[in-house]
């Protein structure tokens, strides 16, 4: 797959540079509609890295959809916990009680749950085990140096020396992504001050299968179910409160963890080191660029209050290889900029809606104004009453609204 005489011939129709879950999602979903494309993926993590990753996130159902199509979610399902319930409150974190002001029920089907919790290395292993058995290149622990766009082509040198040529080159290699700055493509950014502190606990108790969503002045902390009697906490604070936790002592994270998440599991214990990111809004003044494309937080970081930024990505990979596909049919050039203009119609509108969605549940909820507070209050008890709001924001978070792309929907492109 590689050619160190690049413009000898069209070595690759498409090169993702990224081997998250957004960038293999995208080369396999291309691969899988047309074998008759040649896929590669690049990334410069070292090879393994994705293996030690102890994370897990919140996989959508529409997402789960597509994960069924490309033939992963079989593999991935026994080890899913799926989200049965959600309740969401508003307090301080020395309140003895926290009332609850929102509750969800967890389906937008029959025996269908809105979302599952994954493991990230299950997750990110499904997804290679398949790019494999389509025959996708894989290579590890390699850099993209440059690109150049040509007529008919890009070349993409990579830092041990190798070019390659490709039609189309797709940047999923995240927020800070190098690739997006080498193509010149702006962003609108704001930084919100706070870092989102990540573990995982046991506990004594079963959770159920209930999500947790707990606005405290400082940000959400949100409790979410894993396989067995653990929990995968995401926890926002002010950033140099997040960094003084994470480098404490384990008993008193542990304490100040205990404060928050509250006593009704039982004992709790952290299971691996915590780690903290910081937070902030990041969005893309252009997704594409002539033979590239943004895909994933490449093109959009958003807060993680509302658990979307994984399954924007999802939609991204799925727009983006739906888009590709049928101008592959139709005789199209895949890497023109009348064909990538599709994708990025597709997915802006999207993308800076849930932006600015997250970024005003933010600002509305990480404060300790009376005032405000009592409003939002008697706001979650309003919608706590209409069940058919309440419905529709399951199925926004479930991926299930808008302009869907098919795979998506669990259909073939």
């Amino acid at each position: 797959m590689r050619n160190d005489k690049a413009d000898e011939g069209p070595a690759l129709d498409v090169l993702v540079a990224g081997a998250g879950y957004v960038g293999l999602a995208v080369a396999v979903s291309i691969r899988q509609a047309r074998p008759n494309l040649k896929v590669a993926v690049v990334d410069a993590a070292p090879e393994g890295a994705w293996q030690r990753d102890g994370r897990a996130s919140a996989v959508a159902a529409a997402a789960c959809r597509m994960l069924g199509h490309l033939g992963c979610w079989g593999e991935i399902a026994p080890h899913a916990q799926p989200i049965t319930d959600m309740i969401v409150t508003d307090s301080r974190s020395s309140d003895p009680v926290r009332p609850v002001f929102l509750t969800f029920g967890g389906e937008v089907g029959p025996g269908e749950p809105f979302a599952h919790m994954v493991a990230n290395k299950v997750l990110n292993g499904s997804l290679r085990r398949r790019a494999a058995e389509l025959g996708i290149d894989l290579i590890e622990g390699v850099a993209v140096q440059a690109f150049e766009t040509g007529i008919g082509r890009t070349l993409v040198h990579l830092a041990d020396g190798v070019t390659l040529r490709t039609a189309l080159l797709v940047a999923a290699d995240g927020v800070r992504s190098r690739l997006r700055d080498m193509a010149g493509i702006k962003t609108v950014h704001w930084d919100y001050g706070q870092s989102g502190i990540v573990c995982t606990v046991a506990h004594e108790r079963p959770h159920g299968g209930r999500a947790e969503e707990h606005f405290l002045p400082a940000g959400p902390f949100a409790i979410l179910p894993l396989m067995g009697n653990r929990s995968s906490i995401v926890w926002t604070e002010r950033t140099a409160d997040a960094e003084r936790l994470v480098a404490s002592d384990k008993l008193v994270f542990e304490i100040e963890l205990e404060q928050r998440f509250g006593l009704k599991l039982g004992e709790i214990k952290v299971e691996d080191k915590p780690r903290a990111w910081p937070l902030g809004l990041t969005l893309a003044r252009d997704f594409v660029k002539p033979r590239f494309a943004l895909a994933g937080d490449a093109a959009h970081g958003i807060h993680p209050i509302a658990g979307q930024g994984l399954n924007l990505g999802f939609k991204d990979a799925a727009a983006l290889a739906e888009t590709v596909v049928e101008a592959d049919r139709l005789g199209q050039d895949i890497g023109g900029l009348d064909v990538l203009q599709r994708y990025e119609r597709w997915r802006r509108f999207d993308t800076v809606q849930m932006g600015v969605t997250t970024d005003v549940l933010n600002r509305l909820f990480s404060n300790d104004f009376a005032p405000l507070r009592a409003l939002r209050d008697v706001g979650l008890g309003m919608v706590d009453r209409m069940p058919r709001l309440k419905d529709y924001f399951i199925r926004q978070a479930s991926g299930l609204t808008g302009d869907t792309p098919r795979l998506l929907k669990g259909e073939a492109i």
